[in-house]
C-alpha cells in the first residue's frame, strides 16, 4: 500500500486511519497482510492511497532496495545474518512470502519504505480512482508502479 496524496484538507478520521497504517508522509509504503479490519481501514482510506498484491520480485526488490533497519542502515545480506537473524535478503523474502515470517514480527526492521516519486511520472491524474488514475485498489498492477518507485 503506497500513499499517494498528502494531508492538506484531510479528515482528522481519514487522518487517524492513515496513521494506523503508519503511512504519515506522501510515498510512503508498507506491505501488509489482509484482514477484514485492514480492508475498513483502506475502505476509510481509499481517497489518499492505492494498493495491490505484490509479487515475490517486487517484494524482494523492495526490501533490497528500500529496507532499513534501525537507525537508517540499509537492509544487506550481512546486515540481514547479523541483526536480524536471517541467512540472506533472499532468504527473509521466501520466509515472508510462504507467510512462515510477518514483516510486522521482525524487530529492528522498519515496517515503512520510503519511496521515490514514480520515475516517469503517474500515468494519469492522482486525484482519480485506478484504472482512470492512480488511487484505489489495483490488484496486481501495483508491481509496476512499486518498480517505478523503488
Amino acid at each position: 500500500m503506497i500513499r499517494i496524496r498528502g494531508k492538506v484538507g484531510i479528515r482528522p478520521d481519514i487522518e487517524a486511519a492513515l496513521k494506523a497504517l503508519n503511512l504519515h508522509r506522501v510515498n510512503h509504503g508498507v506491505v501488509l497482510e489482509e484482514s477484514a479490519s485492514l480492508m475498513g481501514t483502506l475502505q476509510k482510506s481509499k481517497d489518499y492511497v492505492t494498493w495491490g498484491e505484490i509479487s515475490q520480485d517486487t517484494l524482494s526488490l523492495l526490501l533490497t532496495k528500500r529496507g532499513r533497519l534501525g537507525g537508517g542502515v540499509r537492509l544487506t545480506d550481512t546486515s540481514a545474518k547479523e541483526k536480524l537473524g536471517f541467512e540472506s535478503v533472499d532468504d527473509l523474502t521466501e520466509r515472508v512470502w510462504t507467510g512462515k515470517t510477518a514483516l510486522s514480527s521482525i524487530s529492528g526492521l522498519n515496517r515503512v519504505f520510503r519511496l521515490h516519486p514514480p520515475r516517469g511520472g503517474f500515468r494519469r491524474s492522482k486525484k482519480r480512482h485506478y484504472p482512470d488514475g492512480e488511487l484505489g485498489y489495483r490488484r496486481s498492477a501495483i508491481d509496476e508502479l512499486l518498480r517505478k518507485m523503488a
